[in-house]
């Protein structure tokens, strides 16, 4: 009998994160150079504090107070919070579940810390039921 795979298993490791008080013009730039569609936030002892996605600099675009006061914004001002997170240790069932419940499409992986030390995607997921 096969061992369980587990999110550690399918993850991408050492994610590229962004300070909660970077700006989200830099926020923006990482998003779009890096071709991600969210970041994990962390605090300045690099524990998550949130996770920013494209959608919210949309929902932050299409806000008219926000929209004015874009360029003084902080990322801890419009992202995502708390984050969704899961251990390395958790089932791929868990994280399908999880996604699916919360209806979204990545959760960050963290470690007994709080510290970011993954990302799993629904498209690892469809890439575990490849092999």
């Amino acid at each position: 009998m096969t061992e369980p795979r587990t999110v550690g298993d399918f993850m991408t490791p050492n994610p590229v994160s962004i300070s909660e008080a970077a700006s989200l013009a830099e926020a923006a730039s990482v998003l779009d150079s890096r071709q991600f569609s969210g970041l994990p936030v962390v605090d300045a002892s690099g524990i998550l504090v949130g996770v920013l996605s494209r959608t919210d600099l949309i929902r932050a675009q299409a806000s008219p107070q926000l929209q004015a006061n874009w360029r003084g914004l902080a990322v801890a001002e419009i992202m995502t919070k708390p984050a969704l997170t899961i251990p390395s240790t958790a089932g791929l069932d868990e994280a399908a579940r999880l996604m699916g419940e919360r209806r979204v499409h990545r959760l960050v992986v963290t470690d007994a810390a709080a510290t970011p030390i993954g990302i799993i995607s629904a498209s690892d997921l469809v890439r575990s039921l490849l092999g």
